[in-house]
């Protein structure tokens, strides 16, 4: 009897029609995320050209920032989530130790003392903990069953306490209250559970009036003060919020045309190019730039938390949701700041004011972003 016959490619043809991974995937990029950052870095350049009263040299060496945030976030990108995961408290150590060295032999500089310097290298190492806060408390809940229980989040706030506080003592609020912010994301992205929410609201309303009495200093106050009564120190604390307003509101709808922005120009507008830097998008190009500008934001955090909802693992979601809200953060404050409607704490306009460490900090964590939405192993934490 004849034997059967078996349909069957040779090994050869099996071989040739194999599938080749693209070039996105073999680099892991999240095309339509990259895509829109590199159209935000773009419109950022010429936003800085003008803010910058048409200073090349301060395009690039923008540029030249962005060159170098890009190459780490496409570098970050090759990082696995398991690696991620093992390095958080690695990293986190050594963001620690920074901190603490900047208290005993840090830099300082219009009376803050936030920076390390190492030859001809001057970085601000709260920039670090950024990604590492968010990273080590990722690492810590999702070896554990979520939602966490209440020692899982003690120990997940003690990880955020301690850089929140020695960045405050620098100090530096802003940046402690981002980092915090950042760190919270995590376990609210954990499933924390509602009891715990009510509780930390209750104890934030409780500790307002011992911090404003004991904690804050005097300088700190008199910004809160002056978002309620601008008016009430037009040539002191209140003049950045007054041009600011001013700026904003002569632009209209269509704006004055690149360039064209008087408040800057005549320098009524202090830190034009790096913290108030959409008060002069606002007078150039009015109010359909904002939109423009808000439209390729929330384009931004909407594949963000696509990248979050589709992670494999407990790990890439609870980070996809810390970055993509932390970014919301960014995004939220400095326009509540220049617009008046939030206290002056120095929170750049992320990825269009001028900057160095905050732009690579920013492309960083959303190299992570792209490696999470690649992953398809998750993380065995």
């Amino acid at each position: 009897m004849a034997a059967d016959y078996v349909r069957q490619l040779p090994d050869h043809g099996s071989r040739d029609m194999a599938r080749r991974p693209s070039t996105v995937a073999r680099f892991h990029l999240d095309i339509p995320l990259l895509l829109l950052l590199m159209g935000l870095t773009a419109y950022g350049l010429t936003v800085l050209y003008s803010a910058s009263g048409e200073n090349m040299d301060a395009v690039v060496r923008q540029g030249r920032y962005f060159a170098l945030a890009y190459v780490v976030m496409l570098l970050g990108a090759q990082i696995s989530l398991a690696r991620y995961a093992r390095w958080a408290p690695w990293l986190y150590g050594i963001g620690i130790a920074m901190l603490v060295a900047v208290v005993f032999a840090g830099v300082g500089a219009k009376g803050a003392q936030r920076w390390l310097q190492i030859g001809p290298l001057r970085f601000q190492p709260s920039e670090i903990m950024k990604l590492g806060v968010p990273l080590v408390i990722a690492s810590f809940l999702a070896g554990r069953r979520l939602p966490p229980g209440f020692l899982p989040v003690i120990g997940a706030l003690a990880l955020l306490v301690v850089p929140a506080g020695l960045i405050v003592i620098q100090p530096d609020l802003g940046t402690s209250l981002l980092i915090a912010a950042s760190g919270l994301f995590v376990l609210f992205m954990a499933g924390i559970g509602w009891r715990y929410i009510f509780g930390a609201v209750v104890l934030a309303l409780a500790s307002a009036w011992p911090a404003w009495n004991y904690g804050l200093k005097d300088y700190q106050k008199q910004r809160i003060l002056t978002m309620f009564d601008p008016e009430s120190d037009k040539l002191g604390a209140g003049w950045n919020i007054i041009q600011s307003k001013t700026a904003i509101g002569s632009g209209g709808w269509q704006g004055k045309g690149w360039l064209q922005s008087t408040q800057s120009r005549l320098d009524f507008l202090p830190e034009s190019h790096t913290d108030f830097i959409i008060a002069v998008l606002a007078e150039e190009q009015g109010l359909r730039g904002i939109v423009l500008l808000m439209g390729i934001y929330l384009l931004i955090l909407l594949r963000g938390f696509w990248i979050g909802i589709r992670a494999q693992s407990s790990f890439g979601r609870m980070m996809a949701g810390s970055l993509t809200l932390t970014f919301f953060v960014y995004i939220f404050v400095n326009m509540g700041m220049v617009a008046g409607l939030l206290p002056v704490v120095g929170v750049p306009l992320p990825l269009v004011s001028a900057g160095g460490t905050s732009v690579v900090t920013l492309l960083a964590g959303f190299g992570i972003l792209m490696a999470i939405s690649t992953d398809k192993q998750g993380v065995a934490t």
